[in-house]
C-alpha cells in the first residue's frame, strides 16, 4: 500500500519511500524530564504511535525501529533538583537530579501507557550518550563549523549555507522574532551551545573544552545518529520544535556527515487548545495528562480526542468533545466484547496512510460499527491503539442499577393503568440527569451507565 506524509521541510505531500524497506527508522524527540506531562506533550506522542503501527503494518512488526529520548541534561532538571536541595532533600546536587530525572521518567512511561501508546524500541537518556556527544562536538569543531570560546564550544551557523530550510526564515528572521542569547563570545547572534560549562556542583563531565555539559541540540543528533544511522526515514516532534531545535540538528547532523541526509522526512503536528483556548496557567485551563487521568476520564478517551482531528490541525480539547468519545467507546466496546478481530479492513489502512488521516479512520470505524461488522471494527480500532484489552476494564462502571430498574419499571406498569406517566417520567429525568443511559422496552427496562456518570446524582431518585 502506499504511503503519503505531508513532510515539513518540503511543505509538500509525499510518497513515502524508505531508504530500506527492510528497515523502517523514526525517532521522535521525547520530553525534558523535569515535570509531568501536560496534556500538549500527549499529542506528539499518540501521533507517532499510530505511525509507528501503520509502519508495522505496512512493513512488518520487526522491521520498524522507533527511537524516542528522554532529555535529562537540561537547566530546569537542575532547577527542581535545587529547590529540593534547599529545601533540606539529603545528597548531592547531582545525585538528586539524577533522582529526579528516574521519577518524572516513571510518570511518564505511565501517563503514555494508560493513553495506549507502545513504548518505543528504544529510549535513550542523554546522559548515556556523552562520549557520543563529545565526539560529533569535536568533529564539528575539526572541520571548522563549531568553534571554542570562554568555556563553550558554539556552531558556527554561517558554516552551512543551507540553515533555516526547514523554519522557511531568514536568518535575520530568525534573529528578529528568536529570544537568541546575546554573547560576547558569540561571533554571529545565532550561533547556538554544542557544550557549556559546569560548576564543581551541577552535572558535568570531562571533556576536551574543560569540565561542562551538552547543550540540548547535540544531543538529539548524537542519539539518532547512534541508534538510527547518519540517514533515516523520519523525524517529529511538535511544531513549536521546527525552531530552533530541529533546525539545529539539521545543521550540525548534516555537518558532522556531510555525505548523509540525516531525516528525509519530517513530521510536525499541531499544538493544542482547551475549549477554543491556548493553554496556560495563566488562564487556569493548563493541566497534565495525570489530571485527567486521576479526575476519572479514561487513557482510552483521551487518545480518541486526539485521533478526532487531524495532526497537522490545531486540536481542540473540549468537554463535549470527552462526553461524546467516551459515549462511542462504551458503545463500540459493549458491540465487540467477546468477539475476535478479523482482519484490518483496507478502507481503514488507506485512511491512516494518507497522512495520517486519523479523523477519517475515526469515520470509517463509525461506518463498520453502524453495520455491525464487530469483527471489523476490533481490528481496525486496533491498528488506532483502540478497544484493546490493556486499556480495557473502564467500559464497565462497578454500579449496581438494578433496583432503580426495578423501581422504573414498577413505575411504568403503575402508569400503563392510570395512564399518569409524571413519576415515570420524572425517573427517567432523573437518570439521564446521573448520566444514565434509559432503555425501556416491551422486554423491560435497561439502565447503562453513560458518559459523565455521576453517582451521587442518583440519590433521591
Amino acid at each position: 500500500m502506499e504511503l503519503s506524509f505531508t513532510n515539513s521541510k518540503t511543505r509538500k505531500k509525499e510518497v513515502f519511500t524508505p531508504i530500506d524497506p527492510t528497515h523502517v527508522r523514526l525517532y521522535l524527540c521525547g520530553p525534558t524530564v523535569y515535570d509531568r506531562a501536560h496534556l500538549g506533550n500527549a499529542r506528539p506522542v499518540i501521533v507517532f504511535d499510530v505511525l509507528q503501527r501503520l509502519l508495522r503494518h505496512v512493513y512488518g512488526a520487526d522491521h520498524v525501529t522507533y527511537v524516542r529520548n528522554f532529555t535529562d541534561v537540561d537547566d530546569k532538571i537542575n532547577a527542581t533538583a535545587l529547590a529540593r536541595k534547599e529545601a533540606g532533600a539529603q545528597g548531592t546536587l547531582e545525585e538528586l537530579v539524577h533522582e529526579r530525572s528516574n521519577e518524572t521518567i516513571a510518570w511518564y512511561h505511565a501517563d503514555m501507557d494508560a493513553l495506549g501508546a507502545a513504548r518505543p524500541d528504544h529510549e535513550p537518556r542523554a546522559t548515556e550518550y556523552i562520549g557520543q556527544m563529545i565526539a560529533m562536538i569535536q568533529g564539528l569543531v575539526d572541520t571548522g563549523h563549531a568553534y571554542a570560546a570562554e568555556g563553550h564550544v558554539l556552531f558556527a551557523v554561517d558554516s552551512y549555507k543551507d540553515y533555516g530550510q526547514l523554519s522557511g526564515r531568514s536568518v535575520d528572521d530568525m534573529i528578529a522574532g528568536a529570544r537568541v542569547e546575546v554573547a560576547p563570545y558569540k561571533k554571529n547572534p545565532m550561533d547556538f551551545v554544542l557544550w557549556k560549562p559546569s560548576d564543581d556542583e551541577l552535572p558535568g563531565w570531562d571533556s576536551p573544552w574543560g569540565r561542562g555539559r551538552p547543550g540540548w541540540h547535540i544531543e538529539c543528533s548524537a542519539m539518532s545518529h547512534e541508534l538510527l544511522g547518519p540517514s533515516f526515514d523520519i523525524h517529529g516532534g511538535g511544531n513549536d520544535l521546527t525552531f530552533p531545535h530541529h533546525e539545529n540538528e539539521i545543521a550540525q547532523s548534516c555537518c558532522a556527515h556531510p555525505d548523509a541526509s540525516f531525516a528525509n522526512v519530517w513530521l510536525h503536528n499541531e499544538m493544542l487548545q482547551v475549549e477554543g483556548k491556548k493553554m496556560s496557567k495563566s488562564l487556569g485551563n493548563f493541566f497534565t495528562v495525570r489530571d485527567l487521568l486521576d479526575q476519572g476520564v479514561p487513557g482510552e478517551v483521551i487518545r480518541f480526542v486526539f485521533l478526532s482531528t487531524h495532526y497537522r490541525k490545531p486540536m481542540d480539547w473540549t468537554e463535549k468533545k470527552r462526553e461524546e468519545a467516551e459515549a462511542t467507546l462504551r458503545k463500540w466496546r459493549g458491540m465487540v466484547d467477546g468477539v475476535a478481530a478479523g482482519s484490518v479492513p483496507e478502507t481503514v489502512v488507506a485512511a491512516v496512510a494518507d497522512d495520517l488521516n486519523t479523523a477519517g479512520a475515526l469515520t470509517e470505524l463509525h461506518r463498520l460499527a453502524n453495520a455491525g461488522d464487530a469483527a471489523a471494527l476490533k481490528a481496525g480500532a486496533g491498528m488506532l491503539g483502540l478497544l484493546r484489552d490493556e486499556l480495557g476494564g473502564w467500559d464497565s462502571i462497578a454500579v449496581d442499577l438494578s433496583s432503580y430498574a426495578d423501581a422504573l419499571a414498577a413505575a411504568r406498569a403503575t402508569a400503563m393503568e392510570t395512564k399518569d406517566f409524571s413519576d415515570v417520567d420524572r425517573m427517567k429525568t432523573a437518570l439521564i440527569d446521573a448520566g444514565v443511559e434509559v432503555r425501556m422496552s416491551k422486554a423491560g427496562v435497561e439502565l447503562v451507565p453513560g458518559a459523565g456518570f455521576d453517582a451521587a446524582k442518583l440519590e433521591g431518585i
